[in-house]
């Protein structure tokens, strides 16, 4: 608001206006109502000021007066004048210390000052762009691995170099016999060692196998193996690398007279590519296999979850391996016997079925295909497709027999893809697995587990996405297995324990899906049952569908859900049958210590009634123990 003065009026005081408060607008004090204890506004200028500034302000405009009656609203501040006017014609009075504009003055010239931040170009965009090398991503990410702390660090990178130890002394046909070694060199820091009888490692290979992360001989073939991505070693050599610094020692012989090959490697993670530290001929006394050494980051405990028990649980689900453990603290070598002298079947690999395969890798197949013809190319590339089966998929496709696939469009891929879904095509073959068998489970879980009831399941195989897989359980009761706890869960794919994750595995939904109390345990809503049970669960397949790279828990597809509920089914029935015998044998046992105790009570009471002798007495207890024996027993009595 401005006022103008009349000249006749520049030398009168000018009282202070109240300002008059909006509609809907915020007011420190109600207007023409000064504050309680505030001091009525003074002229803080020196006398005479004001004539001066009267004087110099003629001529140049209306003066302005500021109101501080009502408070302003917050928001950003006024944009600065754009004439400062000269020193002589500032005010010589300080404003108030409760005057608010006095706090937004010195914001407004900082704000003035400040420099707007300069944007981004595509450019400058794009010249920070590079490829970023797997490595590197699991450098960051190793917990997507399995090394996401100190203990289960420890558990990773000794269940990666078992499971590569089991799989080259059976692809060999050679009965693995295998040591590892646990040494702690400080509160935190352990050195492991994991040696093989397997045929041993080309030279050329070593630095590959475990200084590159995918890379291995099993990712592209469908037959069943542990190891799938050719991540797990050299990651945990990676994770050893990282957290002390040291490099992976392998040492490997291919045959009897032939070198061992001594290697310090490290993985450079920005290129995914090996680094050879050190590569010498060494004397080593085995006359063919491998051993891994690799220090590290980690925590050593007993119980679940621990090395220990995934030893147990490996030396159960391959019961033709004989295994030597040396543990921190241990005062000897522990040793988990062979129980078979079989090798485990040997798994042949498949071609990929027409129901597994997507679109995108369809046509992909198409392209790569060394067939001129479509008929060819289904028949040469995909099991279970017959000449009969190939011609009904181009007819329902609405394509020649004939075509070439390497010109065949994305819309005619489509409806190819779509033909063959609507076609009924042979199940997969099953020679691409190797199921431990019911044989072999019995003597694994007879051979750690003090139970007396034992029993094993193996079923059909069956096909989920195209891919062949198998679900065997077993099941130990009874013995000195405790009563009062819930039933131990052994969950195994492709032999290998699943310690972690149980919750969100396939095998516990199953499991917990299942009303056990029909069967002969105690349950509770949404727990595993109770009573001295151990459940053995194992799935085989050409691809388990785990739920993260590191391989923790299995997918619940349906096929799958249903074949482990058949199976555990199976197993109860079998329970629910020994538990019911045991039960009349207990029933038995108790009426036989009822005629064993009363019996004779019975025949000295006869004695004294018939006044029978001392042998006639002896002679009618043993006669009428006959009787009732045969009684209880359902038996002629003569």
């Amino acid at each position: 608001m401005i006022f103008r003065r009349s000249r006749r009026h520049s030398r009168r005081r000018i009282s202070p206006i109240p300002a008059r408060v909006k509609p809907g607008s915020l007011a420190l004090f109600p207007a023409g109502k000064p504050a309680e204890g505030s001091q009525p506004a003074r002229n803080l200028s020196k006398p005479g000021a004001t004539k001066r500034t009267s004087r110099r302000n003629n001529g140049r405009g209306p003066r302005q007066l500021s109101l501080i009656d009502s408070v302003p609203a917050p928001g950003p501040a006024p944009p600065p004048a754009q004439q400062t006017p000269s020193p002589e014609a500032q005010p010589a009075t300080k404003p108030a210390e409760s005057d608010p504009g006095t706090t937004e003055a010195p914001q407004a010239e900082t704000m003035k000052r400040e420099k707007p931040r300069r944007r981004e170009t595509a450019e400058s965009l794009a010249s920070r762009q590079r490829e970023i090398s797997v490595s590197e991503f699991f450098t960051k990410n190793r917990h997507l691995l399995g090394f996401d702390n100190p203990q289960k660090a420890l558990l990773t990178a000794i269940k990666e170099a078992v499971d590569n130890s089991l799989d080259a002394c059976e692809e060999a046909g050679i009965l693995p016999v295998l040591k590892v070694e646990i040494d702690q060199l400080a509160e935190d820091r352990f050195r492991i060692a994991v040696q093989d009888n397997g045929p041993g490692i080309v030279k050329a290979q070593i630095p590959k196998i475990f200084g590159k992360l995918l890379y291995g001989s099993k990712f592209h073939t469908l037959k069943q193996a542990r190891g799938q991505q050719g991540i797990g070693i050299s990651a945990a050599g990676m994770y050893g690398l990282l957290t002390t610094g040291k490099s992976i020692v392998v040492t490997s012989r291919t045959g009897p007279g032939k070198p061992a090959h001594y290697y310090e490697i490290q993985i450079d993670t920005r290129k995914n590519a090996p680094q050879v530290i050190a590569d010498t001929v060494v004397e080593w006394e085995p006359q063919h296999g491998t051993r891994v050494e690799i220090e590290l980051v980690g925590t050593y405990k007993k119980g679940r979850h621990s090395v220990d028990d995934y030893i147990r649980q490996t030396a159960i689900a391959n019961p033709h391996a004989e295994i030597f453990y040396s543990f921190p603290g241990g005062a000897g070598t522990l040793q988990f016997p062979r129980a078979s002298d079989n090798l485990p079947p040997e798994p042949r690999a498949i071609k990929p079925h027409p129901y597994g395969v997507e679109l995108g890798v369809l046509i992909r197949m198409l392209k790569e295909t060394s067939s001129r013809r479509l008929d060819l190319t289904l028949r040469r590339d995909f099991s279970r497709v017959s000449d009969r089966v190939a011609e009904e998929i181009c007819a329902a496709a609405e394509l020649r027999p004939g075509s070439n696939p390497h010109l065949i469009a994305v819309q005619e891929a489509e409806r190819l893809y779509k033909a063959i879904n609507s076609v009924k095509v042979m199940s997969p073959p099953t020679n691409c697995l190797s199921p431990i068998g019911e044989e072999q489970i019995l003597s694994g879980i007879k051979k750690e587990i003090p139970a007396v009831f034992f029993t094993a399941v193996s079923r059909s195989p069956a096909v989920y996405r195209g891919n062949p897989f198998l679900v065997e359980v077993g099941m130990a009761h009874g013995g000195g297995l405790p009563a009062d706890g819930l039933v131990d869960l052994l969950r195994f794919a492709n032999r290998v324990p699943l310690q972690y994750q149980q919750s969100s595995c396939a095998v516990t939904k199953a499991v917990l899906s299942i009303d056990w109390r029909s069967y002969g345990l105690s349950q509770s809503k949404g727990a595993l049952p109770t009573g001295p049970v151990v459940l053995f669960v194992h799935i085989a397949s050409v691809w388990v569908p785990f739920t993260s790279e590191s391989k923790e828990a299995i997918a619940a597809y349906p096929e799958i859900t249903r074949e482990l509920r058949l199976a555990l089914q199976d197993c109860g029935r079998r329970l629910s049958t020994h538990i019911r015998a045991r039960r009349r044998e207990v029933e038995e046992e108790k009426k036989r210590s009822y005629i064993e105790r009363y019996i004779p009570h019975i025949g000295i009471a006869l004695r004294e009634i018939l006044g029978m002798s001392k042998p006639a007495e002896e002679e009618l207890v043993v006669t009428l123990k006959d009787v009732l024996e045969r009684s209880r027993s359902h038996e002629p009595i003569s």
